[in-house]
């Protein structure tokens, strides 16, 4: 009798259970065979095309920039120039080299800047990458329309801003925030005009994205903020406070003063400081009357920024405080008191008996 007869003899002895123990051992060891096969075969495809990729980048690299510095000024476009673009054109049909090619001309604009620049904008056209980036703005999955709208941003294409504009209240906040750096990095200040019709919060990133932008261009003249500082959406309001504080708005003071009292409490401290900011006075007359009912937030907001508008006539106000619940808020109380009064400070330290104003004292003197 084989081996195998003697096998299969043995396994129909044992019971039930046993059997269908190795029958699934059998079956997980074949498996985790064909596992191992997989990833040796998924190994060997990735290095090759890591490899192929690594090769069309230098490759593409390397003639990008010969066409760039190959240009005659006797003719608008030289003969090895369109030996290249020529080439790239025909590369940018397939989807792998396409993505290769986008990622050379990203690199390469991203480390240079005028004329040069202004020729990789011109051969993305010329290629006829525009297209494919313009196409993924019709796509269904919003990953390829954000990715396309970067594109159009990164190589400065103005012509798109109808087919993006469409996408500025998107359900995905990764494609409005794409959206909006689009029309500030090609329009500026004019570009923020998205903010007036805006129904969506500006997310905190994006807010510092967009004021990173704008800060680039310091020949730009700023438009009216006051319409946004009056925006029913509170994230366009906050950051049209940002645009105040930076560029000097000091037009906008009475809406200020105003948003004092808004309903969000974020909008209110981030007025409170933008006064204190521009020293404005009248910031007193409409905190202190109801200081006791704002939050402790705005209360020490609002001390902290109490040095660049105090007058004498404060003194009841400060002295009412250093016996506040809140100890930054008395700390910042005697601090205040010793500037507008020093004698009647010592005054009071002489006479103190609890152990943190004795420590707030002693930090105050040491200062």
């Amino acid at each position: 009798m084989s081996i195998s007869q003697n096998v299969l003899q043995y396994f129909y002895q044992l019971p039930i259970l046993l059997q269908i123990v190795w029958l699934c051992s059998v079956g997980l060891t074949l498996l985790i065979i064909l596992f191992l096969f997989y990833l040796y075969y998924l190994r060997s495809y990735l290095r090759g095309e890591e490899s192929v990729l690594k090769e069309l980048f230098t490759q593409y690299e390397t003639n990008l920039i010969t066409y760039l510095y190959s240009g005659d000024i006797d003719v608008e476009i030289s003969s090895e120039q369109k030996k290249i673009s020529d080439k790239m054109k025909s590369c940018a049909k397939n989807t792998f080299k396409r993505n290769i090619l986008i990622s050379v001309l990203s690199k390469l604009k991203n480390d240079v800047s005028g004329e040069i620049a202004t020729a990789i904008n011109l051969l993305y056209i010329k290629t006829g990458l525009i297209n494919y980036s313009i196409n993924k703005l019709e796509s269904k999955k919003w990953e390829i329309i954000a990715l396309g709208i970067k594109e159009l941003t990164q190589f400065e294409v103005k012509t798109a801003y109808n087919e993006i504009n469409k996408y500025q209240n998107h359900p995905k906040h990764e494609v409005r925030n794409q959206v909006q750096l689009y029309y500030v990095s090609l329009f500026q200040f004019k570009g923020l005009e998205f903010l007036n019709n805006l129904k969506t919060p500006i997310s905190e990133w994006n807010q510092i994205q967009l004021l990173e932008i704008l800060q680039k261009f310091d020949d730009q003249e700023i438009t009216d903020i006051s319409p946004w500082l009056k925006s029913d959406n509170d994230s366009v309001v906050l950051f049209a406070l940002k645009l105040a504080k930076i560029y000097n708005q000091f037009q906008v003071i009475e809406i200020l003063l105003e948003l004092l009292n808004h309903i969000n409490k974020d909008i209110r401290i981030c007025a409170i400081e933008i006064l204190g900011y521009f020293h404005v006075k009248e910031i007193k007359e409409i905190i202190k009357p109801n200081f006791f009912d704002r939050s402790n937030e705005e209360q020490i907001s609002f001390f902290k920024i109490f040095e660049e508008v105090i007058d004498a006539e404060d003194e009841s106000f400060i002295i009412e405080n250093t016996s506040n619940a809140n100890f930054e808020i008395r700390f910042l109380a005697f601090k205040l008191l010793k500037m507008i009064d020093v004698n009647k400070w010592h005054a009071i330290k002489l006479n103190t008996t609890e152990i943190d104003n004795e420590r707030i004292f002693n930090y105050l003197e040491a200062m």
